[in-house]
């Protein structure tokens, strides 16, 4: 489904990625595991369209979306791409509901649409009760799942996920972990997640090693 080809990206002198070649398969999960400063987190941006590599290409399903500039890039991010972050990057002033609505909203659902859909993200994460309430009132592992509701209301191809368990508690991590493979199971989801967790990328279906810039045989 995703498809690398000679990914390189330097800041100033130095090269952070050295040419990688990757291919991510429908309903994979795959987790990218190594050292600080191994260019994970750039490679997870390069493949979420957030950052442009100095050379090299990314297929989405055959479609090189490299060429890929402004409107159109964002376009195609808002509607394929889902991404989780550490510290799950809710907006502080408005309510679970309202953050998990953005993108659908962005993607020119209508309000009453875009409200239907989150609520729906929101149920089958068992969050209904917490609809209305706004991030400063709810729990680590609560934001989590809301970010996530927030990922998946535009139904995209993929989920990007950095560091997703990294904030929170031994159990609220185990939940987020297990919910992953939920998600793929009940709507085939795709996850690429960059990871400290070792006990995490043993549960994937492939883990990617990434070290200075490349991937490790």
């Amino acid at each position: 489904m995703i498809q690398l080809h000679g990914i390189r990206k330097s800041f100033g002198s130095l090269q952070v990625l050295k040419g990688i070649d990757l291919t991510i398969n429908k309903s994979e999960i795959v987790s990218i595991v190594g050292p600080s400063g191994a260019g994970k987190t750039t490679l997870l941006q390069i493949i979420g369209t957030l950052d442009q590599p100095d050379t090299g290409h990314i297929l989405f399903d055959g479609t090189d979306i490299s060429i890929y500039k402004g409107k159109q890039l964002s376009a195609f991010r808002n509607q394929n791409i889902g991404f989780v972050f550490q510290f799950h990057q809710l907006l502080p002033e408005f309510t679970a509901v309202e953050n998990v609505m953005m993108p659908a909203l962005i993607n020119g659902a209508s309000i009453h649409e875009a409200q239907q859909r989150a609520m729906e993200m929101l149920d089958y994460l068992k969050l209904t009760n917490r609809a209305t309430h706004k991030p400063s009132e709810l729990s680590g592992g609560e934001k989590q799942r809301v970010a996530v509701a927030r990922a998946l209301v535009n139904h995209p191809q993929v989920i990007l996920a950095d560091e997703p368990s990294g904030s929170l508690d031994t159990q609220n991590k185990e939940e987020l972990h297990q919910l992953f493979f939920d998600l793929r199971k009940e709507f085939g989801q795709t996850f690429i997640i960059v990871t400290h967790d070792e006990a995490l990328a043993a549960t994937t279906d492939r883990t990617i090693r990434l070290c200075d810039g490349a991937i490790a045989p």
